[in-house]
């Protein structure tokens, strides 16, 4: 491991601020006089900017700095937690001094600073904001305009968006453990409007992940505008889709989503150690039709997704959740991992400073099966077909879902025939699962725009899986 990260992010967050480790240590101290399970302090330092585009016209800009420290500290299952925007010693002292309310009495002895915590090296270190400069940001946004135009005459409307995000963390832990990360993050959104005899349709597309801006080249940028429009216009010719139950087919990469939503937060530790999810309790037993494997993953280069480390200075991992139907586990935080008295996964993760971090996931995705996606197409009598999806929402508990589809078609005797508007998918994410009867060979990644929301906070995931077939999945639809 390179310490690189930890001495940018000392020079950044403690020398800029004139604390040193030893400071951190007297913090510490005052912590554990009394007695608590486990502290951290997390500190960061971010700038982040947006540009927006509609019309050849720049429409909006915008750029911050943010920084502070988070001050936590965890007795049982009872944790006080102190932010400041200011980082300096009187500001760590009485963040120290008010997390104290839930300590019992009686020190806990701790470890110095010493250990420097293992992370990956899964993306440079770069600052993406000054990989170019402003004109080529928005020279950046009118190619894309541009070919978005060349596409098809009948789009009217191109909206395109550049955000760009870097962030230097440090966290420091009761246990001894001094780590850090350096985390660029880029994505680029392309939104048309195509218009033909009256009628009006959207498409979208963008993607990015863990680098500069230099990954948007020509090529990426007319995959972008062929994606949007292509979305668009097949909307156009699109009939009303059908209500009832029937077989789905699931598109590879983005429909990860559902699992995302539908499974994955059902498998977070916190909703799990306190048996409010439809899968509590569950581990070893089988969950889901035997093929189906479920992982949990922030160890893959360069995705929007992907973590050095989690937001408790722990490596991030590949988890495997569930295993050819069986449950083999949950992703864990410390605090929950030491409460359920099991090993922890690197997955806790806070939107900033200003929060706690929570168990959540990284690049979540059902890994291949063994048929071709022709395959399965062929296999479906009468069916939905969903490309694309937008947007969802998934009850924890019960584990019901309901999604929305941004492209989908009619499949009839084995071949896609028709596109259809308005088709929403309903149903319960575990059950949905053990009606999993096909699954195709073309794992794919989603291209990088996903976030997460949970308890209130927003973080970047990714998801991912090949082509998949459900039984029995209620489609609402508008015909």
């Amino acid at each position: 491991m390179s310490s690189a990260p930890i001495e940018l992010a000392q020079r950044t967050l403690l020398t800029a601020h004139a604390l040193s480790p030893h400071d951190l240590e007297r913090i510490f101290g005052t912590m554990a006089a009394h007695r608590i399970d486990y502290a951290d302090l997390y500190f960061q330092y971010g700038r982040a900017e947006s540009w927006s585009l509609e019309e050849g016209i720049v429409k909006s800009g915008s750029f911050s700095i943010d920084q502070g420290v988070g001050v936590r500290a965890v007795s049982g299952d009872k944790t006080a937690f102190a932010y400041s925007d200011e980082i300096s010693l009187p500001a760590l002292e009485d963040a120290a001094t008010a997390t104290r309310a839930i300590a019992r009495q009686g020190g806990k002895q701790r470890a110095p600073l010493l250990k420097g915590g293992k992370r990956h090296d899964l993306y440079l270190p770069h600052d993406p904001i000054a990989s170019l400069d402003a004109a080529s940001k928005v020279a950046l946004l009118e190619r894309l305009e541009r070919y978005a135009r060349a596409q098809d005459p009948r789009v009217t409307q191109v909206m395109a968006g550049l955000v760009g995000e870097y962030e230097v963390v440090l966290v420091a832990r009761s246990d001894g453990v001094l780590n850090a990360d350096i985390r660029p993050l880029v994505r680029l959104s392309l939104q048309v409007i195509v218009e033909s005899n009256g009628r009006r349709e959207q498409g979208a597309a963008g993607g990015g992940g863990r680098f500069d801006y230099a990954y948007f080249s020509d090529e990426v940028l007319q995959r972008y505008a062929r994606e949007a429009v292509h979305q668009a216009t097949v909307a156009l010719d699109a009939r009303p889709a059908p209500a009832g139950s029937m077989t789905v087919v699931l598109g590879s990469g983005w429909p990860g989503i559902l699992l995302h939503e539908a499974v994955g937060h059902g498998l977070e530790g916190d909703f799990n150690r306190k048996g409010s999810s439809a899968f509590s309790g569950r581990v070893g037993e089988r969950v889901a039709a035997k093929g189906v494997t479920v992982v949990d993953d922030g160890t893959i280069q360069g995705r929007r997704g992907s973590l050095n480390m989690d937001d408790e200075g722990n490596p991030t991992q590949r988890t495997v959740l569930i295993e050819d139907g069986i449950l083999r586990g949950y992703l864990q935080d410390t605090m929950n991992a030491r409460l359920m008295k099991v090993p922890v996964t690197g997955n806790a993760r806070r939107e900033s400073f200003a929060h706690l971090p929570i168990p959540r996931m990284t690049n979540t995705m059902m890994l291949n099966g063994d048929k071709t996606p022709q395959e399965i197409i062929a296999s479906v009598k009468h069916g939905l077909y969903a490309a694309n999806f937008g947007g969802g929402q998934v009850d924890i508990t019960s584990g019901k879902f309901v999604f929305s589809t941004t492209e989908a078609y009619m499949i009839e005797d084995g071949k896609i025939t028709y596109p259809v508007k308005g088709a929403t998918l309903i149903g319960n994410g575990p059950e949905a699962l053990t009606h999993v009867t096909m699954i195709g060979n073309d794992l794919a990644l989603d291209p990088g725009v996903g976030t997460c929301g949970k308890e209130g906070q927003s973080v970047p995931v990714g998801v991912g899986q090949p082509t998949v077939r459900i039984e029995g999945l209620v489609v609402g639809g508008t015909a």
